[in-house]
């Protein structure tokens, strides 16, 4: 992000760990002025966590925090002690908008919750991010990540071909769920204010969020098709052969995302079986039915004749919707990176 369109906001970050720290750092890249605010001691707990052997000999904080807390500004703030309440009180009286991640009843149970704040600064937004919303029998439970996806069914979805959910190394909750809602969230509420409108309080539920996101799961409730959520039965989770992941010659992966006729039909040309265009979704091959099983397996066998290296050099170039399955470490000096920067 280069643009500088929220040069002049003034934030106030009081969140620590992933999905708030994340949402004021995309506040910050498009401009905005963050403070992070953090409690004597500790302070956020992503200073130690995943912390390499090398920061913790130089006392430097993990690249976990660096990462998510780059081009903020720090201070430090005990809200158990009444001068760090006040401190922030006159904090939030030039404010535009303070975010925090606290359980629902912390921020008021200290004196500083959204009514004290406001009647210091009526045009102030204030962004609660919590786990499960800010009411009902589970406002005040803890929880993370998984359990949020768990919960929203998510989770479900991610499961293996035998139907066992795996643990994504990607925080859908903490991402999808919390920064990026959030900051949806927060930028409608500060497009209110500027245009005359009084402050708000907004809480965003990292479980609800994530789940009104399970759309491909939506639909198939919606269309009776209970079946379909799991893995292998529907378009985009296994049950067609124009749309999945499969094993090369060298233990590698390619992705096909050949969902469109034209895309499928460009590459059945391309693997020498011109015939297979006619097994589509599109022309009625059964979603997740027997013949899209046969031919899942018959393009497994073929996508293992070669390694992922040889199959992307032949298709890719075809713009026929496949891609290398890359690692991390590959896909940072891959070009569309390199040509943005680093992260």
């Amino acid at each position: 992000m280069t643009t500088h369109a929220l040069s002049g906001l003034r934030v106030l970050d009081l969140t620590r760990l992933l999905p708030g720290p994340v949402a004021t750092l995309r506040l910050a890249e498009l401009g905005a002025d963050v403070l992070k605010i953090e409690a004597p001691g500790e302070g956020d707990y992503a200073r130690t966590m995943l912390q390499s052997e090398a920061d913790k000999l130089s006392d430097t904080p993990s690249a976990f925090y660096r990462i998510v807390n780059r081009g903020k500004r720090s201070m430090t703030l005990d809200l158990k002690s009444e001068q760090g309440r006040a401190q922030l009180v006159e904090l939030a009286r030039d404010a535009d908008l303070l975010v925090e991640s606290f359980r629902p009843s912390v921020m008021a149970r200290l004196g500083v919750g959204y009514h004290v704040l406001r009647a210091v600064n009526p045009k102030l937004v204030y962004c609660a991010i919590t786990g499960f919303g800010d009411e009902g029998p589970f406002a005040e439970k803890a929880g993370h990540d998984l359990n949020y996806i768990a919960y929203s069914g998510v989770l479900d979805q991610l499961a293996a071909r035998d139907g066992t959910p795996i643990a994504p190394n990607f925080q859908l909750a903490d991402l999808l769920g919390g920064a990026l809602a959030a900051v949806m969230e927060m930028l409608a509420a500060l497009w209110h204010v500027a245009r005359g409108g009084d402050g708000r309080s907004l809480n965003v539920s990292m479980t609800h969020a994530v789940h009104a996101h399970n759309v491909m799961a939506h639909i198939a409730l919606e269309n009776g098709d209970h079946g379909s959520t799991r893995a292998g039965a529907g378009m985009l989770n296994g049950g067609v052969p124009c749309y999945d992941v499969y094993r090369t010659k060298d233990d590698r992966f390619i992705a096909v995302g050949a969902l469109e006729h034209k895309f499928w039909r460009t590459l059945c040309d391309a693997l020498g079986r011109p015939e297979w265009a006619a097994r589509h979704w599109t022309l009625g091959q059964a979603i997740g039915g027997d013949d899209a099983a046969q031919l899942s397996a018959q393009l497994a066998a073929i996508i293992r004749e070669r390694t992922r290296d040889e199959w992307v050099a032949l298709l890719e170039p075809l713009d026929c919707c496949v891609a290398p399955v890359l690692t991390p470490a590959e896909a940072a000096q891959h070009p569309l990176f390199q040509r943005r920067g680093k992260v």
